[in-house]
């Protein structure tokens, strides 16, 4: 698993690709939370385009991006989200707490 991060204006993306497990998932954390710590961007996105595998450390993985996006006073979105992701996300409540958009969305 890995982790391109990236900031355009007030808009920090983070790009996800590979298998989300609870190995990947504590650096992906670390490079994500510092990144918006340093930023303090107006929306974090999560890319789950190249995202193949994820379990439950994913769902901390976003619950905890969305404590920290209100700490911070922004809005947290998950876009490109793989079929299978996105209904175990759904399971989750997290559509509760951050916008979730499906695969083809348009940058």
């Amino acid at each position: 698993m890995s982790v391109r991060v990236y900031l355009a204006e007030e808009i920090l993306t983070a790009y996800l690709s590979g298998e989300l497990d609870h190995h990947a998932a504590r650096s992906i954390r670390e490079e994500i939370d510092e990144a918006a710590q340093r930023a303090h961007p107006a929306v974090l996105v999560l890319d789950f385009r190249d995202v193949t595998f994820m379990d439950s450390s994913g769902i901390g993985l976003v619950m905890g991006r969305y404590a920290l996006m209100q700490e911070l006073e922004g809005e947290l979105k998950i876009e490109n989200l793989p079929t299978h992701i996105k209904k175990v996300m759904r399971l989750a409540g997290l559509e509760r707490l951050a916008n979730m958009e499906a695969g083809g969305i348009k940058k």
